[in-house]
């Protein structure tokens, strides 16, 4: 038994010191971050752009900001030394290029000696690992971890070949996930494409030719009832699911299907009188900090039975089956005069906001509901395909996470 984990009789428990020797980033202030084109890290680019490996960089600095940053080398391992939470600090990043790189301040580098740096990258980054930073790091409303404790973490460390068996087996866990990354990226610029075409008629499906009609939001939406309770009124297994606004600002998709979405929920009690929500009804956020953001929509889909209100800061607009189809409401968002309808009627300066009134005035036009419906298919099956590659991405990631689990902690040996 060691600090991080019970290991096998063939491993050594190691201090991080013994494996090599630190070194301080230093200097590339933001404003410094895209001053030239040598390639850099900064520490808060490992928490958001890196897995284990550093695989492309963010910011490129000059030769003079070069001067006071930290040159780093193929091996060094880069830890996060400042962050916002215990349980995240010191997460850290294998740098393997063979070109000149550096590192800004708030970066602490470890050169490895001995050791399989891509191992070493992915058990520096495993759960019992990450328990000893959190009980390393000092601070309280901005987090810090320093060499001295960071040189102190105790980890299991194998033969070199199953250390190298280990990499590679993570490496290759690693590789399927960007591959699926990327993937799912190319479909959503296929769909977003898709949508420039038919949304503006640029492009007509096989078979429609009509023209494109005129209407409003109040002719083709009934305005139902919502609520006003906050955040804090909400948990879960209380009774009624509840839309708020901040988690339509949250959805990646103009569908919400609540056969894949876990709602917060509210007591029976505090919604008694408002409009319960049903299916193809659309839920629209009136208030947003961001004016790109306001009048952000979803379709509601796979309700069911469930009972669900749309609360704080929403409007539920119930169409109009004669003007508008199931599956083109959530698309309504972005067309085109919509989009710079919304924008033009928002009000406010640090937070902005539609009213009911200005938006039910707000004109549009649509094509044939028959066209609406052969479009919203076509939406539908490529959100599908999306949905279909994000599932096989979270079981990935699962995967990869019980690899750490086992691999790193010798449970399961490779030679």
């Amino acid at each position: 038994m060691t600090e991080c984990a019970a290991l096998p009789a063939d491993w050594q428990s190691v201090r991080l010191g013994n494996l090599g020797v630190f070194f301080k980033g230093s200097g590339i202030k933001k404003d410094e971050a895209q001053t030239g084109f040598l390639p850099a890290v900064r520490y808060g680019e490992i928490y958001t752009d890196h897995g284990e490996i550093l695989k492309a960089h963010r910011s490129h600095i000059s030769s003079d900001v070069a001067k006071t940053a930290r040159l780093i080398q193929h091996g060094d391992i880069l830890f996060a030394s400042s962050g916002e939470t215990k349980e995240e600090i010191g997460k850290c990043v294998g740098f393997l290029g063979d070109y000149e790189a550096f590192a800004g301040g708030d970066i602490v580098v470890f050169r490895p000696s001995g050791v399989n740096p891509v191992f070493l990258a992915y058990a520096l980054n495993s759960y019992p690992v990450a328990i000893q930073k959190s009980k390393r790091a000092q601070g309280d409303a901005v987090v810090h971890i320093y060499p001295d404790a960071l040189s102190s973490i105790e980890l299991g460390l194998p033969p070199p070949k199953e250390q190298q068996a280990i990499a590679e087996a993570l490496s290759d866990a690693d590789a399927l996930i960007e591959g699926l990354d990327r993937l799912i990226a190319k479909k959503r610029l296929i769909k977003q494409g898709a949508m420039q075409d038919l949304l503006t008629a640029r492009r007509r499906l096989p078979g429609f030719s009509g023209e494109w009609v005129q209407t409003t939001f109040g002719q083709c939406f009934q305005f139902l009832r919502t609520g006003s309770a906050a955040r804090s009124q909400l948990g879960s297994n209380l009774g009624i699911g509840y839309i708020h606004y901040g988690d339509i600002h949250g959805m990646k998709s103009a569908v919400l299907d609540l056969t894949r979405t876990r709602l917060p929920e509210i007591a029976p009690g505090q919604v008694a009188t408002l409009s319960r929500v049903q299916e193809g009804d659309l839920v629209i956020a009136d208030a947003s900090e961001d004016l790109m953001d306001v009048g952000k929509a979803v379709e509601i889909r796979g309700i069911g039975t469930t009972e669900v209100v749309a609360g704080l800061h929403t409007f539920l607009l119930r169409g109009n089956p004669d003007i508008l189809a199931d599956g083109f409401k959530a698309y309504i968002q972005f067309l085109r005069d919509v989009r710079a309808g919304i924008e033009s009627i928002a009000t406010g300066s640090s937070v902005y906001g539609i009213s009911k009134k200005n938006l039910a005035a707000l004109r549009f036009r649509v094509p044939p509901v028959e066209e609406q419906a052969a479009i919203g298919q076509v939406f539908g099956d490529m959100d599908a395909e999306i949905q279909a590659l994000e599932t096989r991405l979270d079981k990935a990631r699962q995967i990869k996470e019980g690899m750490m689990q086992n691999l790193l902690t010798g449970r399961i040996r490779l030679v």
